[in-house]
């Protein structure tokens, strides 16, 4: 829907008496325009009342409408008077929402940093939109108020502004891929005929400097020929720098494309003099110069354009896991259908070796799942009936079936592909200082390159040594590389991650990882795998362990308590045949009885056993070496007689010790939040090596934010690592929130960084690869920076000759985008010792004289 425009007349005979002051003036004013708005929050009539009252309120609206059914504002204005920007911010200041979409367009024919700029603000001058145009990634990230543009309006804009744009096609992930290839085979076409052309004319420069006297130096070197060679290289080789300067001076901006135009121009047009009006004495010719000039920058511009092609390899490595078909059951037989074309509720079949097609849960069979290019987990998983398994992810062994449970855009694959194309898409902070320096650089350039010329002309009144030098400082400029410094990174960091089970929800958070000074660990499901075990079974004498796990399991097997569930499995596991319990009877917070095989079972605490005539004396020490370690123990009595007792505990996982040792040697303060008691979680943070100071104990999850904000206050900056579902609140409270999880059980879009597999040592890579991104972006400015700040000067003294001065220009971008692409061979999970497994250890079996 776009907004409409009426006349004044029309608008005011429609609004009728009623119509406040405003709406009488607005219609006044000649232009009526009409807007529909989808708003968010309301939960009554008397919220779409009080939004119709607060927009009538706004000088210029006519009229407004609000409908609850539909969640729709409909509003008559002058736009004269009031912007649908001012309403959108009227509706959020009454508390409410406006829907906003996302759009991602791929943008062809950006030469610099300056142009993405431009593009940046060409877009955000249209009603309702908020654009972010990464340079490196050739992408724009619009968000925009439907009913305000449309996406058609946003490729319109860009196409304006003097550059080409693509929106995103359903179903085809590369839906640029076509231009893009196109626009390499025209760069490849281009430097092809102006390198064919540049070459005479640099032979015959040669043949100058050298004093190369034969017949062939002495036809290039014929003003005419030089002409003929040089003007097919300025003017169509060279065009595109013509038409980029026109659309940047036309918007009041400069760019590269601006340096490049005015210094071979003056090159050419210089020697174009000498040659048309012979009778001035102008001395020498340049054509030379301007030709070799627009050669070197073409190949730097083509090197650079597949250089950054490789800083994009990873979102092309996750796009091509998606398989392309899908075997699904039909009427009771197996048809192959293109992958768009299945549906939730679809059953399908995966046979060994192939890679399974959308996310599902399975129904019948059983295999091992290779979930690697998912979650970064190189070891196999058992996948059986009840299992949710992966997209993208490949069947080993068995033969299955499963029922498809999210296709299309909303598959685990898609949502992973979406976060690494906005990461890749966003600017980090640290690019600002960039983008500031590079809006003022062209015009300093032009400036600097003038004064050189007048210098070195009115101090030596040399004519073509002031034209050199000036076209040296104009083609030794180079504002790209600056541009370049920081996305480029961000692409190959993100897109690393990614391939290692970090997401990284933008550049911001990639770059506020390394600035950490404190990691705060949930300990529930984070350091601890976050379910029960059994860990110890223990005998007072008259039995074995076996057969005190034996009866304690058949009487709790009647039970839904997680910590007799715990046992249960433990017997199971074991292979042990449980007898069936009669008469089960549970007694919250005190234990159960059950009678086994004709006797009476007892299990719970230590008052469950004195209320029923027995004393838990002989196993008291035991009992409180158990419960200072953290665990559950429960006592067992077997025909009013004392037989042991089994304990159960949340255990830690096999690598978090491993994973804080890690942290701490990093210089990070490694602390423990917890809404367990102090024992519990001071045994915990005891196995893991978490200092007793640094452990949070009885924390109610409201409470965890403000944890984190106590930290904070002491200057701290703090990364909280939860589950991103129970540890939200907390998760946002922190300046970088992790959200830690398996598969698809982890919330993609939770936090700042979402670590796809349950591994802790995810966030020590993390902060590795934030740490080594960020290395790379200071490296890259350093020789951007740098670059520029001696060569300018060189130039404007005369020690530098405008060929070298291009050829520098067009490397330098080059060695910036190849300076980024080494990040891809760094390994953030480097020393990682292997894991140990997932599964329960072996609980410890203790019999008489504990």
């Amino acid at each position: 829907m776009t907004v409409e425009s009426t006349s004044g007349t029309r608008a005011a005979n429609s609004a009728g008496g009623g119509a406040n002051p405003a709406a009488s003036a607005a219609a006044a004013s000649g232009t009526t325009a009409r807007v529909s708005l989808s708003v968010r929050g309301m939960t009554c009539a008397a919220c779409a009342a009080r939004i119709e009252k607060g927009l009538r309120r706004l000088p210029g609206v006519q009229e407004a409408s609000v409908n609850l059914a539909t969640e729709r504002a409909s509003v008559s204005y002058d736009p004269a008077q009031v912007k649908p920007e001012d309403m959108v911010a009227k509706i959020r200041d009454l508390g409410y929402d406006v829907a906003v979409e996302r759009v991602q367009l791929s943008i062809v024919g950006m030469t610099c940093a300056n142009c993405a700029a431009r593009i940046e603000r060409g877009l955000n001058k249209l009603p309702g939109v908020t654009a972010t145009v990464n340079f490196g990634a050739e992408t724009a990230h619009v968000t925009y108020i439907p009913g305000l543009v449309t996406p058609e309006d946003l490729v319109r804009r860009v196409k304006e502004l003097g550059y080409e744009a693509f929106l995103p096609r359903e179903g085809d992930e590369d839906a640029e891929q076509s231009a893009r290839e196109a626009e390499l085979v025209r760069k490849r076409r281009l430097l092809g005929l102006s390198a064919a052309l540049s070459l005479p004319l640099l032979l015959a420069m040669i043949g100058h400097v050298f004093q190369v006297d034969n017949a062939l130096i002495h036809w290039l070197s014929n003003g005419w020929v030089q002409l003929a060679l040089a003007t097919p290289v300025q003017f169509y080789a060279g065009w595109q720098f013509y038409v980029d300067s026109y659309y940047n001076l036309k918007n009041r901006t400069a760019n590269m494309s601006v340096l490049v135009a005015l210094g071979t121009s003056a090159a050419y047009f210089y020697s174009l003099v000498a040659v048309l009006f012979p009778g001035l004495g102008i001395d020498g010719l340049y054509f030379e110069t301007s030709a070799i000039l627009i050669t070197l920058i073409l190949l730097g511009k083509l090197l650079e354009a597949q250089a950054k092609g490789r800083t994009s390899a990873a979102i092309k490595k996750l796009m091509g896991l998606q398989p392309k078909t899908a075997r699904v059951v039909h009427g009771g037989v197996e048809v192959d259908v293109p992958i768009a074309q299945v549906q939730v509720g679809d059953i399908i079949v995966v046979r060994p070796g192939e890679r399974i097609p959308v996310d599902g849960v399975v129904l019948e069979g059983r295999s091992t799942v290779d979930e690697s290019m998912i979650t970064g987990e190189s070891m196999p998983v058992e996948k059986g009936p009840g299992d949710e398994v992966v997209g993208a992810t490949i069947n080993r062994h068995g033969t299955f079936r499963f029922r498809a449970t999210r296709v299309g855009k909303d598959t685990a694959l898609a949502q992973i592909i979406r976060v690494v194309e906005e990461a890749q898409g966003s600017k980090a902070p640290i690019q600002r200082l960039a983008d500031v320096v590079s809006s003022y650089f062209v015009p300093a350039v032009v400036g600097i390159a003038l004064v050189t010329f007048a210098a070195w002309y009115f101090t030596t009144g040399d004519l073509t040594r002031s034209l050199l030098n000036m076209t040296a400082v104009l083609v030794i400029a180079c504002p790209c590389a600056l541009g370049l410094a920081t996305p480029t990174a961000v692409m190959v960091g993100t897109g690393l991650g990614a391939e290692h089970g970090i997401l990284f929800r933008g550049g911001e958070h990639l770059e506020r990882t390394h600035q950490l000074d404190a990691i705060v660990l949930d300990k529930t499901g984070t350091i601890t795998k976050g379910q029960p075990e059994l860990t110890d079974v223990l005998s007072a004498g008259e039995l074995d362990p076996d057969e005190v796990l034996l009866w304690v399991a058949a009487a709790e097997r009647g039970s839904e308590h997680p910590l007799a569930q715990a046992v249960v499995a433990a017997a199971e596991k074991r292979g042990m045949a449980l007898p069936a319990a009669q008469d089960f009877t549970a007694v919250p917070g005190h234990g159960i009885r059950a009678v086994v095989n004709g006797k009476a079972v007892l299990v719970g605490n230590r008052k469950w056993m004195r209320d029923n005539g027995i004393d838990p004396e002989p196993l008291e020490g035991a009992l409180a070496r158990l419960e200072e370690e953290g665990k559950t123990a429960m006592l067992a009595a077997v025909d009013g007689r004392l037989a042991g007792v089994v304990a159960v505990a949340d255990t830690v996982k096999d690598t978090s010790a491993e994973a804080i040792a890690m942290l701490r040697r990093m210089g990070l303060r490694v602390m423990m939040i917890t809404g367990d008691n102090r024992r519990t979680a001071r045994a915990i943070a005891r196995q893991v090596g978490i200092a007793e100071e640094d452990v949070l104990a009885e924390v109610l999850p409201e409470e965890k934010a403000s944890a984190v904000q106590r930290l904070q206050a002491q200057g701290l900056r703090v990364g909280m690592v939860g589950d991103g579902i129970n540890d939200a609140p907390a998760l946002a409270a922190a300046d970088v929130g992790f959200a830690i999880g398996t598969g698809t059980d982890v919330a993609i879009e939770a936090a700042d960084v979402t670590l796809m597999r349950g591994d802790l040592r995810g966030v020590v890579a993390a902060i590795r690869l934030s740490r080594a991104t960020m290395g790379k972006i200071r490296q890259n400015l350093f020789w951007a920076l740098i670059y520029n700040t001696l060569g300018i000067p060189f130039a404007a003294m005369g020690l530098l000759n405008p060929i070298i001065a291009g050829a520098a220009m067009a490397m330098s971008s080059v060695s910036v985008v190849t300076n980024s692409t080494l990040l891809r061979r760094f390994n953030p999970e480097a020393g990682f010792q292997a894991a140990q497994g997932t599964g329960a250890k072996e609980p410890r079996w203790q019999a008489a004289g504990v």
